[in-house]
């Protein structure tokens, strides 16, 4: 005779099965979703190359927007949410401007007429950074006639530009753009305007540092000073690694070395990762695993700690810092390149409570290993607002372009 409490089928499954189904009816349903890739969805896949994506609120509605330059593809896009009703769903958008091999694109009112603009950073045969001014009225944004594009006459040409930085400092200070670059004579530098100089007037470039392939560049109150400073990562060269530079307006001393001289290091982010209430440094490594750079007091010194990737990624290219799963600790989200048949998007957890050094960290698909190849720049935003992180990258290689996948946790 049957127990009430028998399932109907288990005479049907062998022992090592039947226990392996009770454990998964045991586990929490998030856990479950845990360990299954997320759903993805397509912001736009409309052209080739997507190369990074900058979000920030351009029309006053709470909701953050998108700006997104096309390397292959050639034309610099931005994308406005729809709310959470059409979010899932392809972007409202405007092609703002049609350069060359845009590495990076970011929103900045550059001319400081109200309109948020959008500025690119171009390598290749291009070597120029553009302005690309959004028309004055609100209601003709989505227009692409009424974007005007300029270059940044003292950018032409001089360098395979990668990414740029917006950057205000005091309050009453004018803009100023700071910028990196790769290849021969790389460097970074800012373009500002003279004190007294009209917002019209042209930006003047002065070098900061010597670099060898910029990839970040993060505002970040390094040395507790109450101010920003300049947080960057560099790849390749003599001075590889994650530095930090003091950027005041009373002040610029020499680029300090953080940590990562023995490996290439991409795309860096700064998050409280073991919870003391003082703000880590971490970076992707395109030769190895992910470095965390655990600050150890108020002053500005930091030990290493490294965090290998798991088994059948790609290379490392972007490492976020968050709550994931809502459990109270933070999570390390990161992103890969060279990862044809591997997973491209993961996220890591570890038990509450666990010290940073001696964490065991338990890996979780985001993207799967069936699509993708080589996966950018991270954004962790909760875009269906429905109170969990959601992962906004691009993929550049299988063109699944501009996307972002659905955390289930919620």
């Amino acid at each position: 005779m049957m127990s009430q409490f028998a399932l109907p089928f288990a005479s049907n499954l062998s022992m090592p099965r039947l226990r392996t189904l009770l454990l998964l009816l045991l586990l929490p349903v998030h856990t479950l979703f845990a360990q299954q890739p997320w759903v993805r969805h397509t912001i736009d896949d409309s052209s080739q190359g997507a190369d990074g994506v900058r979000p920030a609120d351009v029309n006053g509605d709470g909701r953050l927007d998108l700006c997104v330059g096309w390397e292959e593809g050639s034309v610099v896009r931005v994308y406005l949410h729809p709310g959470p009703g059409q979010v899932t769903s392809p972007w409202p958008a405007v092609t703002v401007g049609k350069v060359k091999s845009p590495e990076d694109a970011v929103f900045v009112d550059v001319n400081d007429d109200g309109a948020i603009d959008v500025v690119s950073a171009c390598e290749g045969k291009q070597r120029t950074v553009f302005m690309h001014l959004a028309p004055s009225d609100p209601s003709a944004y989505l227009d692409p006639q009424a974007w005007q594009t300029q270059p940044l006459t003292s950018s032409k040409q001089q360098a395979q530009w990668m990414f740029v930085l917006p950057w205000l400092g005091d309050e009453g200070e004018k803009l100023r753009l700071i910028a990196g670059s790769k290849g021969p004579d790389a460097a970074i530098g800012q373009f500002a305007r003279p004190s007294d100089a009209p917002a019209t007037s042209n930006f003047v470039w002065t070098k900061l540092a010597d670099a060898g392939w910029i990839m970040s560049l993060i505002a970040e109150d390094i040395d507790s000073d109450g101010q920003k400073d300049l947080l960057y990562s560099d790849r390749k060269g003599s001075r590889r690694g994650v530095y930090w530079l003091n950027l005041t307006s009373h002040e610029t001393g020499e680029a300090r070395l953080i940590g990562g001289s023995d490996r290439e290091v991409m795309f860096a982010d700064v998050a409280d990762i073991d919870g003391d209430n003082r703000r880590d440094v971490m970076a992707a490594t395109r030769d190895g695993g992910l470095l965390v750079f655990r600050r150890t007091g108020e002053a500005p010194k930091f030990e290493t700690i490294e965090i290998p990737l798991p088994e059948r990624t790609g290379t490392g290219k972007s490492v976020k810092g968050a709550d994931i799963d809502l459990d109270g600790s933070i999570d390390l989200v990161f992103s890969c390149e060279n990862s044809q048949k591997k997973h491209g998007v993961m996220w890591l957890s570890r038990r509450p409570g666990q010290s940073l050094e001696n964490s065991v960290w338990s890996s979780h698909p985001i993207s799967g290993y069936k699509e993708g190849i080589k996966f950018d720049l991270l954004q962790l935003i909760d875009l269906d607002e429905d109170g969990d992180l959601d992962v906004l990258t691009c993929e550049e290689r299988d063109n699944l372009g501009v996307i972002w996948y659905e955390n289930p946790t919620r």
